[in-house]
């Protein structure tokens, strides 16, 4: 059961008295506010791709999400998916950013340069491990990554009173998938999430929780389910938006 009168009617608010013209003022303002859609929307879902992996998964859940974010929320919402390098400077201009799979991930120069510079600058990246195994392929290679960009330290768990859990609704913590429970992966239930902070900002959220997977459906199955567990993916934007 979650909370959410107090905060969306308060995001509600801001967003009426001029969030959206406020959601640039962040370091990539200038950029952002060159990039394609700046002028039409507030939002639009950026998936990386990198040339290492395999980058296009849970092909559904971009859809999903830009769903939910048009039913909760009175941001203006690019309905469309964009996919780019993740060595194209045009990444520099995204509002929030993608990156998943399963495989090992070995980023080249310049896709290492851009990731840097997005997130030291003010940018925001949701990562989701698709094999939901702390121990697999793609988090060994994808933390080497970041411990070589960031340093060995910069990846740490997040509290779970940590804001992006309160950003829009309520959560006590990283909601569970079923796909925790499978049996598949390292069958251990994760009980947190981990991020990259920059000056008190998270600018990379990192899961081994397989949400991707998880709100990868067909959008008419979504009326079947007991609650949208695509919620907290709203969270995760508003909180991307917000800071």
């Amino acid at each position: 059961m979650t909370d959410t009168a107090t905060t969306r009617a308060g995001f509600l608010r801001l967003v009426a008295g001029g969030l959206a013209s406020a959601l640039f003022a962040a370091p990539l303002a200038a950029q952002r506010a060159r990039g394609a859609g700046a002028e039409a929307y507030d939002f639009w879902f950026t998936r990386l791709k990198y040339n290492s992996g395999d980058w296009d998964v849970d092909r559904r859940m971009p859809a999903n999400l830009i769903t939910s974010l048009i039913d909760y929320t009175a941001l203006r919402v690019d309905p469309q998916e964009r996919v780019l390098d993740l060595a194209d400077p045009r990444m520099l201009s995204a509002p929030f950013c993608y990156l998943a799979g399963h495989k090992a991930v070995e980023f080249s120069d310049a896709e290492r340069r851009n990731f840097e510079r997005y997130v030291r600058n003010g940018g925001f990246v949701f990562v989701d491990d698709c094999n939901h195994d702390i121990d697999g392929l793609f988090a060994k290679s994808f933390e080497a990554q970041m411990g070589r960009i960031f340093g060995g330290d910069a990846l740490g768990k997040l509290a779970n009173d940590h804001p992006i859990y309160t950003s829009f609704f309520t959560f006590k913590g990283p909601p569970a998938t079923s796909f925790e429970l499978n049996g598949w992966g390292d069958d251990i239930v994760h009980d947190y999430l981990k991020g990259i902070t920059i000056n008190g900002r998270l600018g990379l959220l990192y899961s081994n929780k397989d949400y991707g997977c998880e709100w990868d459906y067909d959008w008419r199955n979504k009326r079947f389910l007991a609650e949208d567990n695509t919620r907290f993916g709203v969270n995760i934007v508003m909180y991307a938006l917000s800071n």
